[in-house]
This record gives structure tokens, C-alpha cells and sequence, in this order.
């Protein structure tokens, strides 16, 4: 018996130890500005020292720059040291030194699935910006890297930053309290149940500067189409929103109704002002029009059901928002008792705002909606309600309006728990999939046409 006891201690002691240690993370690859964000701020359990696999070039030099800059910043300074390997064999480099247990992906993403797939056969952990997938193809990769994943207990996960947004949190929370929202209707396909609507600039300002994008940014075979880039977000929130905790079958809970894309044109000189290049490269040439624009494909729009509901969502591109204005985001849950809904628009000075507009205002009504927001203040102290001639806004204080760069350390945080939990919830995976079959689908179904 002591000897079992004393064997089960050390073992016990050598889980622990293992369960300490640090998180490394190598950096694959990176091409897009969300791989630098990812080390914006500092983690206790993350190793400082992160090893960067990649060829020579532009896109290294500006995540390496971004990372400087977070190091350097006179507020809340990082401390990050960079370890980095160039070489036309980065990858098969990056496979076979095994320097870190967690590759962070964000860049080509016509690349990024065979990197998903190589990371996890090779027993890395994979955190990836979105997309994970552009296209069908792409799509059975990531059930095949899901199915390696789990047999070898490593954790796959996409960075969802727009569940960390306060309006989305709390049109959420209220949408799950009957009382206020009733019940999800099921909507139709002419007014769905719930709809989220965005806008999003190629030309815009990050960590303070103007980003520079990367040519290939602007190549949907390589960045991917709009209908399968920033439609995974809107996808994810309308899963994570309408059927909290809950596991979405993509081969029975979805149906594809309709989906649809188009172009934005960009100029040679927007071009140049986006990329600091001259010329467009090669590989931009099948999208040049007679008038020297280059058609990008980058708005989209999908009509689906899931579990019976009616959804729609829409992402468009423009070049530059007009001075004064910014990204907008629009946002529709249609409830039995309530619209629960989030503009951004001039009224609200492009910053969102969540309305809570019922069907039929009472006493009643408001005496429980005031209820409901005093159990919501606990948890988030301040929050009240302001009246208007169609219900109230909810006002939220500043300290719960982080930005989108602040985003990416919650979304971290929220995976380093994972990772030190050895698990993840049991809806994450098939949800993540459920996402990427609606965007791969609407993608193939957009294209057809």
C-alpha cells in the first residue's frame, strides 16, 4: 500500500510539473498584423522567448517591427525576445527543432491550413487567426487536422476576438433571459431571425500607424474571399449568441439557402498607398480591368438556417472610410418579447451601441427588464438603461470598451485556460467546423454563379 501510495505521489509530482511548465510559442510564417497582436501584452505562464520560422522578406521585417514596438511602447512596455530562423525550409525547420509546443498562425491563408495540418501531425498545439479554411478543399484539412488533434490531446483553436466585444457580450446575456427577449423566433428568409452586418476598410490604422498590407493581401486566392475571411466572425457570433454551450451538427443543424459576392475596386495608386509597391505584382494581373483597377473579391453575403433558425449575414469592403467615420458592425436578434440590437453608425459616433426595442412596452416589462439589468450590473457594474422613443440603450461604462487590438489578449488568455485545463469545451470543435462548412459552402454556392 506505501508503495502504491509512493508511486502515485511521484507520479502525481511529474503531472504537476508537466502541467507547469511554460507555454512556448513559435510564430509561423507571419504575414498578417493579428500575429504580432497575439504578443501586444505579456502572459505569467508564456515563455518570453518566441521562435519565428520564416523566408526573408517584408512581411517578417513588419511583424518583427510591430513586436519592437510593443517591446519599446513608453505604456505597458512587452518584453518579448525574437528567435528568428529564415530559410526556404522554415517549415520543415520549425517541424523538426521543436523549440516551442504552440504555433500562432496569421498570414497567407492559402497556406495556413497545410500549416495546421503539418503543425498537428508533427504534435504541436495550433492557434490560428481566422480563416482556418478559404475553400472546400481546405475544409476536409481541417476535419482531418481536428481528427489528429484529438487523438494526440492537442488543442486546435481559431482567434474569435469579436466574442470579447461588450455589446456582443451583452446582447447575448440578454437574449438568454426570457423574460426581457422571450424566445429566438425562427425568422424567415425575407426578415431573419437574427442578421450581423459589417463594414471594413482596406485602408486603416493599427497600433497608431497606417497598416501596410501586403500585396497578397489583395489576391482572394491567397487571402481568400471576403465571404470566407470576416463572414467567420459574424458565423461564429451568430453560433455563440443564439444557442449558447450548445454543439452544432454541420452535416444536419445547417442548410445553405443562398450566398452571393462581389468586387471592390481598388486603383493602382490605392495600391500603392496600401502595399509602399509601384507596381502590382504578377499574380494580381487576372483581376486588372481597362481602366488599370484591380477587382477584388471581397464582399459577400450568406443566407442559411441553423437549427431551424433563419440567419443572414453580410461583409463589405471599401477602400477608406470617410473622415470621421470607421468600421461599422450592425447587429439583429428578433425575440418573441424584444429586438435586441447593435448599430454603429453616425448616430451612435461609428462606436456600437446595444438597443433593447420590445415589442409591446409595459409596467410590466420595464419593471423586469430593470431587474434583469441590475443582475447583469454585478458583473459588470455601471451598466443602465437610457430611454428612447423605441425602448432603451443600454449604456455601458468605458472601462468595459476595449478595442479590438485589446481583444487579441483576451482571446489568448481564454486559450492558454484551455491549454491548461488539457481541454476544451465539448462545443468548441464542432462549432469551429460547423463554421468553416457554412463559409466553404456559401464560397462554392457564391462562385457558381
Amino acid at each position: 500500500m506505501r508503495i502504491a501510495c509512493f508511486f502515485m505521489t511521484v507520479f502525481l509530482g511529474i503531472h504537476a510539473i508537466v502541467a507547469q511548465q511554460p507555454v512556448k510559442l513559435i510564430t509561423l510564417d507571419p504575414g498578417h498584423f493579428h500575429a504580432a497582436l497575439v504578443q501586444k501584452s505579456m502572459y505569467p505562464q508564456v515563455d518570453p522567448v518566441v521562435y519565428v520560422y520564416a523566408k526573408k522578406g517584408d512581411d517578417l521585417q513588419m511583424h518583427l517591427d510591430k513586436i519592437n514596438g510593443y517591446n519599446t511602447s513608453p505604456l505597458s512596455p512587452t518584453h518579448w525576445k525574437e528567435v528568428v530562423y529564415t530559410g526556404d525550409d522554415y517549415l520543415t525547420k520549425m517541424l523538426s527543432e521543436k523549440k516551442g509546443n504552440v504555433v500562432v498562425l496569421a498570414g497567407n491563408n492559402q497556406l495556413k491550413t497545410d500549416y495546421i495540418l503539418a503543425s498537428v501531425q508533427a504534435g504541436f498545439h495550433v492557434f490560428s487567426d481566422k480563416p482556418m479554411v478559404i475553400n472546400e478543399k481546405g475544409f476536409e484539412q481541417l476535419k482531418k487536422a481536428f481528427s489528429i488533434a484529438e487523438k494526440k490531446k492537442l488543442l486546435l483553436y481559431d482567434i474569435m476576438t469579436e466574442r470579447y466585444e461588450i455589446t456582443s457580450i451583452l446582447q447575448r446575456e440578454l437574449s438568454m433571459q426570457s423574460a426581457v427577449f422571450g424566445k429566438l423566433q425562427k425568422g424567415t428568409e425575407a426578415e431573419p431571425a437574427v442578421t450581423k452586418e459589417s463594414v471594413h476598410h482596406f485602408y486603416k490604422y493599427v497600433s497608431g500607424a497606417v497598416l501596410t498590407r501586403p500585396a497578397w493581401f489583395l489576391d482572394v486566392e491567397q487571402e481568400g474571399e471576403g465571404i470566407v475571411d470576416v463572414t467567420t466572425h459574424l458565423v461564429d457570433l451568430v453560433q455563440w449568441e443564439c444557442f449558447p454551450g450548445q454543439v452544432i451538427d454541420y452535416t444536419k443543424d445547417i442548410y445553405l439557402s443562398s450566398a452571393r459576392s462581389w468586387a471592390t475596386l481598388i486603383s493602382k495608386d490605392q495600391f500603392s498607398e496600401l502595399t509602399k509597391l509601384n507596381s502590382f505584382p504578377d499574380y494580381l494581373n487576372k483581376y486588372r480591368d481597362a481602366q488599370d483597377h484591380i477587382k477584388v473579391m471581397s464582399n459577400g453575403e450568406i443566407n442559411y438556417t441553423i437549427k431551424g433558425v433563419h440567419a443572414k449575414i453580410s461583409v463589405t469592403w471599401n477602400y477608406k472610410a470617410p473622415e470621421g467615420t470607421a468600421d461599422t458592425h450592425y447587429s439583429i436578434m428578433r425575440g418573441t418579447l424584444s429586438n435586441l440590437i447593435i448599430r454603429q453608425g453616425a448616430a451612435q459616433l461609428y462606436k456600437p451601441t446595444l438597443y433593447i426595442e420590445p415589442m409591446v412596452a409595459s409596467k410590466e416589462y420595464e419593471a423586469d427588464l430593470q431587474k434583469v439589468i441590475e443582475k447583469i450590473a454585478k458583473e459588470y457594474p455601471g451598466i443602465h438603461l437610457q430611454k428612447n422613443e423605441k425602448g432603451w440603450e443600454v449604456l455601458i461604462p468605458e472601462k468595459f470598451k476595449e478595442g479590438h487590438e485589446s481583444h487579441f489578449a483576451r482571446v489568448t488568455e481564454k486559450y492558454l485556460g484551455y491549454l491548461a485545463n488539457h481541454s476544451m469545451p465539448a462545443w468548441e470543435v464542432p462549432n469551429m467546423l460547423a463554421k468553416y462548412y457554412i463559409t466553404t459552402q456559401a464560397q462554392k454556392m457564391a462562385s457558381k454563379k
